[in-house]
């Protein structure tokens, strides 16, 4: 199955006959797994927003909250999207999941790409990420599932505000991928 941690937004850049799509969420979202095999069926670039936060900050992602704190994050965060936009390319962009947090930027998103938040259950969340050895959620936090579903639930509101909700919790990958490639080639 594919989980996407509640927060998952996949991000479609369209315009003049183009088309793309953002979609992000936390570790094991499923967000660049899903991103990446859209991109390929639809023949466009990937992008993944946080690799170009770190190009435009010259840091790491952990640098950055760091030295620039969230504020500096999500400066650069805007400055990467307008990079990316600038490029008037048709593109699938996975944006990160705490993009909702900034509401210039989100709001940016949605005027420029078909939104889609790729929805799953806490748990499942958790279990994939897991599943894929990243045992950092759970490092000294005993509360991770409950902190985990209080965030979610901060950010299911916003969350929601994207163009397109795609459930992902229990299902296959090629299941899901079929309903986003169905998404985007709609009008």
């Amino acid at each position: 199955g594919v989980g996407a941690g509640g927060g998952g937004l996949v991000d479609f850049r369209g315009g003049g006959g183009g088309a793309g799509v953002a979609g992000g969420g936390w570790g094991g979202a499923g967000k660049t797994t899903l991103g990446r095999r859209l991109a390929r069926a639809l023949e466009v670039p990937f992008v993944d927003l946080d690799e170009r936060v770190e190009e435009v900050a010259g840091l790491a992602l952990g640098e950055i909250f760091e030295v620039h704190g969230e504020a500096g994050f999500h400066r650069f965060e805007a400055e990467a999207l307008e990079g990316v936009l600038s490029q008037g390319e048709r593109l699938v962009l996975a944006p990160g999941g705490s993009i909702v947090n900034a509401p210039g930027t989100f709001e940016r998103l949605r005027e420029t790409c078909r939104t889609v938040w790729l929805r799953a259950t806490p748990e499942e969340h958790m279990s994939r990420v897991l599943a894929q050895g990243d045992a950092r959620p759970m490092q000294n936090r005993p509360r991770a599932m409950e902190e985990l579903t209080g965030l979610l639930a901060v950010r299911e509101p916003l969350y929601g505000r994207c163009e397109v909700v795609v459930e992902t919790s229990g299902r296959e990958i090629e299941d899901v991928l079929g309903e986003l490639v169905e998404l985007v080639a709609a009008p």
